[in-house]
C-alpha cells in the first residue's frame, strides 16, 4: 500500500478524517520553510501538500499567491523545492503531494519531472489547471514512475464528468467547496454532504474538501462527511503574520495545527 493510501487507512482505522496541510514550498526561505513542514508533521498532519511557487497561480487567494511571491523572492526554484522535499524525507514518511500548475511540469519535460518528483520522494501530484480530458501527457508519466494523480471536482462540475475525474485519479479526488480562488471563510460550504456523496457515487478512492476552511469547528464540520480535510490559507498565515520574527513561525505553526488536527476526529 503507498503512502497516500495508507494515511487514509490509518485515519479511518482511528474513526476521523486525515488532515492535509497546505503550505508553499519556500515561503519565506528554505530553512524556515523546512522548520514549518516539520512543524505540522510533528502535530498530527497526515498529508502534505506543497504549493509549487509559480509567478500566476490562477487558483490562489491573495495570501497563497503572496506566500508563492515571497518563497520566488527567496530564492526558491524546482530544484530547490525537489530538495526540501528530500530533507523532509530525511525525518518522516508523511505523503508529500505537490499542488502545482502544469506550466511548471510541462517546461520541465513531463517525464523528466514527474521522474524528479519521485526521486525526491513525491507521493502525488495535482496539477490544478490541468483537466483530466488533457491529462495524457501527465498521467502516464506518473503511472510510469509511481507517482499517484489528484483531480478536482469544483460545485460547478456536472455529474456526467465525475466519472471522467473518478477514472483519471489515482490518490485522491479535491473537492474544491467554494467558487473561486483559496481563502479563509468565516463558514464553509452547506452543500459538502450532497457533493460528497455524489463524487463517492463514481470512484472509491477517498474525497477530501478544501478551500474556506480554518478553523477546529470548520474541520469537525467537514470531517462528519469527508474522508479529508484540506487547510492551506489559515496556515499559510501565520507565516504571514509572523516575518518579523522568523523563529517563531514553527512553534506558532505547531500550536495552530495541533488545534485543526483536533477537529478531525468524529
Amino acid at each position: 500500500m503507498d503512502r497516500i493510501a495508507q494515511a487514509f487507512a490509518r485515519a479511518r482505522s482511528e474513526n476521523r478524517a486525515a488532515f492535509v496541510a497546505y503550505l508553499c514550498a519556500g515561503d519565506p526561505d528554505f530553512d524556515t520553510s523546512l522548520a514549518a513542514c516539520r512543524a505540522l508533521i510533528e502535530n498530527g498532519i497526515d498529508v502534505l501538500e506543497l504549493g509549487v511557487p509559480f509567478s500566476d497561480p490562477l487558483a490562489d487567494g491573495l495570501t497563497n499567491q503572496l506566500a508563492a511571491q515571497r518563497a520566488l523572492e527567496g530564492g526558491m526554484t524546482a530544484e530547490r523545492v525537489f530538495e526540501l522535499v528530500r530533507r523532509i524525507r530525511q525525518f518522516c514518511e508523511v505523503p508529500v503531494v505537490f499542488y502545482t500548475y502544469y506550466n511548471l511540469v510541462f517546461s520541465n519535460g513531463v517525464d523528466a519531472y514527474v521522474r524528479a518528483a519521485k526521486d525526491a520522494g513525491v507521493d502525488g501530484i495535482l496539477t490544478l489547471d490541468l483537466p483530466p480530458e488533457e491529462a495524457g501527457d501527465v498521467q502516464a508519466a506518473c503511472k510510469t514512475h509511481d507517482i499517484k494523480t489528484v483531480f478536482i471536482v469544483a460545485p460547478t462540475t456536472p455529474e456526467a464528468r465525475l466519472s471522467i475525474i473518478g477514472t483519471a485519479a489515482t490518490g485522491f479526488i479535491y473537492y474544491v467547496s467554494r467558487e473561486g480562488v483559496t481563502g479563509v471563510r468565516d463558514s464553509v460550504a452547506a452543500n459538502i454532504p450532497e457533493a460528497v456523496a455524489a463524487i463517492k457515487r463514481h470512484t472509491p478512492l477517498p474525497v477530501v474538501v478544501g478551500f474556506g476552511i480554518g478553523k477546529r469547528e470548520h474541520v469537525a464540520e467537514v470531517a462528519a462527511h469527508a474522508d479529508g480535510v484540506v487547510v492551506g490559507s489559515a496556515l499559510v498565515n501565520v507565516i504571514r503574520d509572523n516575518l518579523g520574527d522568523r523563529a517563531a513561525i514553527a512553534p506558532r505553526l505547531a500550536a495552530k495545527a495541533a488545534d485543526l488536527v483536533a477537529g478531525t476526529h468524529r
